[in-house]
């Protein structure tokens, strides 16, 4: 669709002056932080002023409290941001992306991604929105949580991204983050082809989260992909919850139960090629066996939505 022109207010002496040093800011949403920052004045008088430079077209609501400053040289109305993740950081933040988002970073998928896929501390009342034309689903984590991620790119607002394998543990503790449970197996099943992938770094990962669905949707994932030695996967049973859970918590309660696993399989699966070469079994250290989750388990007994 193409761009709407939309004619541009007049702006005053102290509206000129605070939209050149938010411009200048180069950041992808400002607020009344910034405004306060650069033109001193109360809170409230900083948002009625971002609000007319919007009413005016100078600004763009992104949403409740925060905006984008529209290029001068375009007209348009809703002008998409030019790094979502960058966007994500400042609007979500503590937050780091994972997810189906990181998965396509990290080229683990070859499905692209349709939102955003976020892990955050903030608070947000909806888990789905839309900013400026860009999906983001949101996930709030607790604080304590955010481990395992690295510096993504280097950008005026610093992106952190899920490591490779923290991406793996966080698409198996919410499916439904990582495109939902057969897209999961094949994330699981890429990573372990990956020369990086590290099953122990994956135990210590999802021992440090605490929760013991995600040992069983490891474990049988891993154990599904013919990659990983029954030593390893009998550390994953050791540490795996009680109870059954659903492999993918926002499918249908229907499905064989896996009693070894102690996972309802409520997802479809695909025929995979036997006649594939499979590759060498993932090795668990010795020092892996026994080790206790450092977190309360988040498994729940019976049939489990988790």
């Amino acid at each position: 669709m193409a761009d709407q022109e939309t004619p541009r207010g007049g702006l005053g002496k102290t509206e000129r002056e605070v939209l050149s040093l938010l411009a200048a800011l180069g950041r992808p949403s400002v607020g009344a932080a910034h405004v306060m920052a650069a033109h001193p004045m109360s809170r409230t008088a900083a948002n009625l002023l971002l609000s007319r430079l919007a009413r005016k077209g100078w600004l763009h609501r992104l949403r409740r409290g925060a905006y984008a400053v529209l290029p001068l040289t375009s007209g348009a109305a809703e002008p998409p941001p030019e790094d979502p993740f960058e966007v994500a950081m400042q609007l979500f933040g503590p937050c780091y992306i994972s997810g189906w988002s990181a998965a396509e970073h990290w080229e683990l998928t070859g499905h692209r991604c349709p939102a955003v896929t976020v892990f955050s501390a903030k608070p947000q009342r909806r888990g789905m929105l839309e900013i400026a034309g860009v999906k983001y689903r949101v996930r709030r984590v607790h604080g304590d949580t955010i481990f395992g991620t690295t510096r993504a790119r280097a950008t005026p607002v610093p992106i952190e991204m899920a490591d490779i394998h923290r991406t793996v543990i966080d698409c198996l503790d919410a499916p439904e983050m990582g495109g939902g449970g057969p897209h999961i197996i094949d994330i699981v099943e890429a990573y372990l082809q990956r020369p990086e992938a590290d099953p122990q770094v994956l135990l210590q990962y999802a021992s440090r989260l605490g929760r013991g669905t995600v040992f069983k949707r490891l474990g049988m994932a891993a154990e599904m992909a013919g990659r990983a030695e029954e030593g390893w996967l009998l550390v994953c049973r050791d540490l795996m919850s009680a109870g059954v859970s659903l492999f993918d918590p926002a499918g249908e309660i229907t499905g064989p139960i896996v009693s070894r696993w102690g996972i309802r399989l409520n997802i479809p699966l695909e025929p995979r090629d036997e006649s594939a070469e499979p590759a060498a079994p993932a090795q668990v250290p010795g020092s892996a066996r026994g080790a206790a989750p450092e977190g309360p388990d988040a498994g729940a007994a019976g049939a489990s939505a988790s």
